[in-house]
């Protein structure tokens, strides 16, 4: 079965709205884990779905580096 790498983008509902190579898709709210937060990063296997914290972290950070660089004088 196929693994997808995706970025929770939102919530809806019932429903994670779950970003994949630049595109949204709806995937039932209750395969993700309790802790599942808008930015996570997750890979889903059929209706298994498991969060990639350290990879959340480090895209976090780059996040945080590029909106420093911007605000810098």
């Amino acid at each position: 079965m196929e693994k997808i790498k995706g970025i929770i983008d939102r919530f809806e509902e019932e429903f994670a709205v779950v970003e994949i190579e630049g595109k949204t898709k709806d995937y039932p709210k209750a395969i993700f884990p309790k802790d599942t937060q808008v930015g996570d990063i997750v890979y889903i296997t059929g209706t298994k779905v498991e969060i990639d914290k350290h990879e959340t972290q480090k895209r976090a950070k780059e996040i945080e580096d590029l909106m420093n660089e911007v605000w810098e004088d």
